[in-house]
């Protein structure tokens, strides 16, 4: 019996070809501080389902849907409610009146859709990282966002709700670092030979039937389907930013928080595929040269192929440093602060505390840590090293046209 009905779905969802069934019906925006959330999801795949489970551990919080293109994910989002409704169509979801919120973790390439129409239907909006694929993408993005009606939106860089930035914030704040010229960051990982970073298996269900191959691709170039590029999409340029959009992005949103850094003036970015020949196209070695129009440079350098250096930044100022990865410290340069000691962070905070600040604002209690803007200038950031990795040069920003060059 449920074989059929899958069946039969899977027959309604691969013939609808039109627009969302019938009008987007916006919900109420507006909560009061004890009115229940209702919650829906697209793309509740390993980060979406992490996020669902955050957000059913919060208070006075109903988790009501799930939207998938894959048959499975919907089975398993049904192991941990029960009672929420299930969507090969993410527009049925939309349609849904009663429901408040949406997570959107989706491919990179897809947040663009989903966000616009998530903001269309008046929902308020979790938007996993990188917010924006592309430039355009991101312009599309801010002109929903600047039309929506009062709706919430947070962009799922989690540091950015984190102890170390309240001791972030206090450190730059305080007069103690002097003129800021560079910041330093890295971020190694390694895994088992054997073992590629991001590689999931192919498994036999992964077929036509089971999966939406065309909502999947949306505006990226059309393809004969694939059940590689689906479940491994962070290996393709297509889809996916690679490491830049993975993990770069986490560290650039903290600090273009709590330093209120601009879009970089011109970005370059080297490397390549060195360590895992496995049909990724995206660089598993890279180096980032980002100038920004305060005067700072902002290195990134990441590997797949040793964790030694692991993940750190440290922003180097004349009378100051602040030394970010464990924990987080102030550090004075003696030969201008002699008598300045070390300041350890000491502000802490738990692990879900940007899902609960996302609800807490949607019911007016608070402000999003992450908002849109933090979201949009990490975005383009983040492109611009892409082209300059794929183009082999310098890509600079023009801030009055808001383009490439």
């Amino acid at each position: 019996m449920e074989q059929k009905g899958r069946d039969s779905r899977r027959i309604f969802f691969g013939t609808f070809a039109g627009g969302v069934a019938g009008a987007l019906t916006a919900p109420r925006t507006v909560l009061g501080a004890n009115e229940r959330i209702r919650v829906g999801i697209i793309g509740p795949g390993a980060r979406g389902m992490q996020l669902v489970r955050e957000a059913m551990a919060a208070p006075n919080v109903e988790f009501a849907a799930f939207a998938d293109i894959y048959t499975k994910r919907l089975e398993d989002a049904r192991q941990v409610a029960p009672n929420a409704k299930t969507h090969l169509d993410h527009r049925y979801l939309l349609d849904d009146k009663s429901i408040d919120a949406v997570i959107i973790a989706t491919p990179q390439h897809l947040h663009c859709e989903h966000f616009t129409a998530a903001i269309a239907a008046g929902k308020h909006v979790y938007q996993e990282k990188t917010m924006a694929f592309t430039v355009d993408h991101a312009k599309r993005m801010r002109a929903a966002y600047e039309n929506a009606k009062g709706q919430t939106v947070q962009i799922g860089h989690q540091s950015c709700s984190s102890g170390m930035m309240t001791d972030a914030l206090t450190f730059a704040k305080s007069g103690k670092l002097g003129r800021i010229t560079a910041i330093e960051a890295h971020m190694y990982r390694n895994t088992p030979h054997g073992k590629p970073q991001w590689s999931r298996p192919v498994y036999p269900d992964m077929t036509p039937e089971n999966i939406l191959w065309n909502q999947f691709l949306g505006e990226a170039p059309k393809r004969e389907f694939d059940p590689n590029r689906y479940i491994n999409w962070r290996f393709f340029w297509d889809y996916s930013g690679g490491n830049v959009y993975e993990n770069m992005c986490h560290q650039l949103s903290f600090w273009y928080k709590a330093l209120e850094l601009k879009i970089p003036s011109a970005v370059t970015m080297t490397g390549g595929v060195y360590l895992w020949k496995d049909g990724r196209e995206v660089p598993d070695t890279m180096n980032v040269s980002m100038e920004h129009p305060e005067e700072i440079l902002f290195s990134w350098a990441s590997g797949f192929g040793n964790d030694q250096l692991g993940v750190s930044e440290h922003i180097l100022g004349t009378d100051g440093t602040i030394l970010k990865g464990q924990h987080i410290t102030y550090k004075p340069q003696k030969v201008n602060q002699p008598k300045e000691a070390e300041i350890a962070g000491q502000a802490t905070a738990g692990k879900d505390a940007h899902m609960r600040n996302w609800l807490d604002s949607i019911r007016g209690q608070a402000t999003p840590n992450c908002p849109f803007d933090v979201g949009f200038r990490v975005s383009i950031a983040c492109r611009m090293a892409v082209e300059s990795y794929r183009q082999k040069r310098t890509v600079r920003w023009d801030a009055q046209k808001e383009e490439l060059v």
